[in-house]
């Protein structure tokens, strides 16, 4: 599966994004969908996961509350809707797939990964 991201910006404090990912092909609804992100100097890390039918969220603890992910398996699309954005959120941010039928918050569980997409907080 080919995975392409997209909606990141440079935006002020408290403000919001969504980004998206589309991914190639017709088994969409069967790979478990992440996202992660990797700030300048620093690994990369979790963010939030989501099940191949959608009924399964898992987040950051850093995220959590503010961050949601959804999916919609007709468009083959994943989303990473961020409110209340903090300066700490600056990072390039990847959407991954993983077949392993189980949501997961390892990058070594994903296989598959976008190419990555700027969010920059101002403060």
């Amino acid at each position: 599966v080919q995975l392409q991201a997209s909606g990141g910006g440079l935006v002020q404090a408290g403000a919001s994004l969504r980004l998206s990912c589309a991914a190639s092909g017709r088994t969409f609804s069967a790979y478990i969908m992440g996202w992660f992100r990797q700030a300048v100097g620093k690994e990369r890390e979790f963010v939030a996961t989501i099940s191949g039918s959608g009924e399964t969220t898992y987040f950051a603890d850093s995220v959590k509350g503010r961050f949601t992910i959804s999916r919609d398996n007709a468009k083959n699309t994943v989303y990473l809707q961020m409110n209340s954005l903090r300066p700490e959120d600056t990072a390039v941010y990847y959407c991954a797939a993983s077949n392993r039928g189980f949501i997961s918050t390892r990058t070594s569980a994903y296989a598959y990964w976008g190419q990555g997409t700027q969010v920059t907080v101002s403060s």
